[in-house]
């Protein structure tokens, strides 16, 4: 085996690199990163700088790492700006660093994606080139943001640091209808639900769910005004994803989204929030309004993915990160997962007892937020 580092995902022929990565987890498809590339939303001059980590046996792509030279912190939803700043105040540099994630997406799933191998093999290739790398580019480290669960064995033999985190996902119990879902619910816990639902019928405002050919240009530029308004109006930040990246991923991905449109009386557009189709999952990513109306976000975000995946058999909803608002509403805490891989040897034992004693903090916040889950006690 060799491994080597790719500094364009467009340099990996797309049938080669989705050969690997496989179409289930679609943030990992060659046209979702080529769109994040190709629009430069995910570019150097925003400080995210392919590094997109290859592995070959006897010539044959076997192993792909999507990889990055960040010069910032920012879009990963792993927040270590504490670590930087400790760095600096001991007048050593934190960035650059090496990352292995979906550009602005926190979605777990495979990050080391390959295909059957000596996995050994495998990671003792992963784990030279990482550190290589990291002294050729001058980089204070590595890290692997959200990988899968059944990917944490490999990572372990790597050496990392696991860090822990929480995020509130939906989990499809066989339900054949929204109803059912809502019958697992305590009664006052139901009826406020159901209260939400009704408010935005009330205020003139109708959802429909498009996909595929459904949703046109014209929609996606309805779309990032609408990402781009709600992005100035609560992070001063117009959003890190640039109009041609939607595009793109009309032209390539359509048949993996999910658009839902809000529209008022009148049939203008308000709102839209974004969510992709995996294999089993759907995930909400994006969400943009023009006009405040209560209770839609949760409608749009929430409700209206549910009941996508009810219709359709999928047996998860990620919505994204954060949000404890959504345990109410029948979204269940679970741990995500990162691992870190620091050079400086003082800095990996501090680092490594902080991520302990938050690990602790983190399992207990998991127990504490079930304890606010909206279903009624079962026999």
């Amino acid at each position: 085996m060799k491994a080597r580092f790719v500094d364009s995902i467009a340099s990996v022929p797309a049938a080669d690199w989705d050969a690997v990565a496989g179409h289930d987890y679609p943030f990992l498809r060659h046209a979702f990163l080529h769109a994040l590339e190709a629009s430069g939303s995910a570019s150097a001059a925003r400080g995210w700088q392919p590094q997109h980590l290859l592995v070959e046996d006897n010539g044959r792509l076997v192993a792909v790492l999507p990889l990055y030279l960040k010069q910032h912190s920012m879009g990963e939803y792993v927040f270590d700006h504490s670590w930087a700043r400790a760095y600096q105040r001991h007048q050593l540099d934190y960035y650059p660093k090496l990352v292995s994630a979906i550009p602005f997406t926190p979605a777990s799933g495979p990050r080391l994606a390959h295909l059957d191998c000596d996995t050994g093999e495998l990671m003792q290739n992963i784990n030279a080139a990482l550190q290589q790398g990291c002294e050729q580019l001058g980089a204070s480290g590595w890290h692997v943001l959200f990988p899968a669960g059944d990917e944490l064995p490999l990572w372990e033999q790597s050496g990392s640091l696991q860090r822990l985190g929480c995020q509130f996902h939906w989990f499809n119990e066989g339900f054949g209808h929204f109803d059912d879902f809502l019958a697992t619910f305590t009664s006052r816990k139901r009826k406020e639900l159901k209260r939400e639902r009704r408010k935005v019928a009330e205020q003139g405002v109708t959802l429909q769910r498009l996909t595929g050919d459904a949703i046109t240009l014209e929609h996606w530029q309805a779309f990032y005004r609408f990402y781009q308004l709600t992005n100035l109006k609560y992070n001063a930040h117009a959003g890190y994803l640039t109009p041609d990246f939607f595009v793109r991923l009309h032209a390539t991905l359509r048949d993996a989204l999910l658009l839902v449109l809000a529209c008022d009386e009148d049939g203008e557009a308000i709102a839209g929030a974004l969510a992709v189709i995996g294999g089993d999952t759907l995930y909400g990513r994006y969400w943009g309004a023009i006009r405040d109306v209560e209770c839609l976000h949760f409608e749009a975000c929430y409700y209206q993915g549910i009941e996508f995946c009810i219709e359709h058999g999928l047996q998860r909803f990620d919505p994204g990160a954060q949000g404890e608002h959504k345990i109410p509403r029948g979204f269940h805490p679970v741990l995500t997962h990162s691992q870190h891989w620091v050079a400086h040897p003082a800095f990996r034992e501090a680092i490594g007892e902080f991520v302990r004693e938050e690990a602790e903090a983190v399992r207990q916040y998991q127990q504490d937020a079930c304890s606010a889950l909206p279903f009624r006690e079962t026999l």
